[in-house]
């Protein structure tokens, strides 16, 4: 079969959803990637994947590049002539979705996380919800990332009971990441690694709020953060406000990697104070690594932390709280944030591995090329 995939960025396919196009494609298939050009893009291609670019703000809403977009969709998807098409992250499920029901194209849609749209009530959660219970009446199928979205889309009637499911996240490849037996660092404190786009959804204003509520208490530890910044989103962090972080000596700001590994091993606690996740990839792989996490008791972080048992969960939006359960975590024993480790990379094991996703769309791929077989 010939199947598309489509999100709104390169990098996410070859980070995210690698383990299970070329699990697609060594079953046979052809893979076609539908996302925006960017360094990951002729990646992609060497690994062998039919690539096909296209223009898309992942961020944002204007009706005039939404409705190009749609068109945009529409034209590649008649001319690659997917057999299915897989959609991710928001604006492929709701305008790829329209495109390919009106080439009565089969698709597969994956609800990743919500943002913050859903987290207001006004006109632009009401537009969503809208245009989410137009979309998602031509899927065959819907998976969610977490409990709480799946609910949620449920209670709203934005998606039939009978198409709807529930997978864990992107799923871990546990083979890639596995804790290591020992880590010489690179300095004697307490180290905390933020992981995450420079946006204040992540709650990154809160975690420096925290940082400097902990140097008052004279608490003495390394305080990191890794990831792009991104001052052009509409939720960004401006460029010149991280600078002045940097040069206040407030953080380490790591920049960006292909690699995470090596950073989340030589950390002792991985944060994530974030509004609200679908999945976080991020907290599976400190979690993957035996590394104990303190985050927010929101959609998609709880799902990997257990309170208390691989971590903390703190109050979103709540630089005090999120400081006291930091507190905490630095002043446990090591026995303990080992064990915490231990027990996060057990939860992992049990819930969380990529061949669970994996076998869950192979079911429903094999399911619609049935379907179409018996209908031709």
């Amino acid at each position: 079969m010939r199947i598309a995939i489509v999100l709104n960025s390169s990098w996410n396919v070859y980070n995210f959803r690698l383990g299970l196009i070329n699990t697609l494609k060594n079953n046979g298939h052809h893979i076609i990637v539908i996302a925006p050009e960017d360094d990951y893009s002729a990646k992609l291609k060497s690994s062998g994947f039919e690539y096909r670019s296209i223009q898309m703000e992942s961020s944002g809403v204007n009706p005039v590049k939404d409705i190009s977009l749609l068109f945009e969709l529409y034209k590649v998807y008649k001319e690659v002539q997917p057999d299915i098409v897989l959609h991710y992250t928001v604006k492929p499920n709701i305008y790829g979705t329209i495109a390919a029901s009106l080439l009565h194209i089969p698709c597969i849609n994956n609800v990743c996380g919500l943002g913050t749209v859903f987290l207001k009530k006004g006109l632009v959660s009401l537009v969503a919800k809208t245009l989410y219970r137009i979309a998602f009446r031509f899927p065959d199928k819907v998976f969610f990332q977490n409990e709480d979205d799946y609910q949620l889309f449920l209670q709203e009637k934005l998606v039939k009971n009978n198409i709807a499911d529930y997978i864990p996240g992107s799923g871990i490849n546990l083979s890639d990441f596995t804790p290591a037996e020992k880590i010489e660092k690179k300095a004697g404190k307490f180290t905390f690694l933020v992981i995450s786009r420079l946006i204040y959804d992540k709650g990154i204003m809160e975690y420096v709020e925290a940082i400097n509520i902990l140097k008052k208490q004279g608490v003495d530890a390394h305080f990191q953060l890794l990831g792009a910044k991104d001052p052009q989103h509409k939720r960004g962090i401006q460029t010149n406000v991280v600078d002045e972080w940097i040069q206040q000596g407030i953080l380490e700001y790591l920049g960006t990697t292909d690699d995470v590994k090596p950073l989340i091993n030589e950390a002792d606690c991985v944060v994530l104070p974030s509004y609200r996740e679908g999945l976080p990839r991020t907290l599976l792989e400190a979690a993957s690594l035996g590394k104990p996490v303190v985050t927010t008791n929101v959609p998609g972080c709880r799902n990997v932390v257990v309170d208390r048992e691989n971590g903390f969960l703190c109050q979103v939006k709540s630089a005090e709280d999120l400081a006291e359960k930091m507190f905490w975590m630095k002043n446990l024993h090591p026995e303990e944030i080992k064990q915490m480790g231990m027990n996060g990379r057990k939860r992992v094991e049990d819930l969380f591995d990529e061949k669970i996703v994996i076998q869950k769309y192979q079911q429903a791929i094999e399911k619609i090329g049935v379907r179409s077989v018996s209908a031709g």
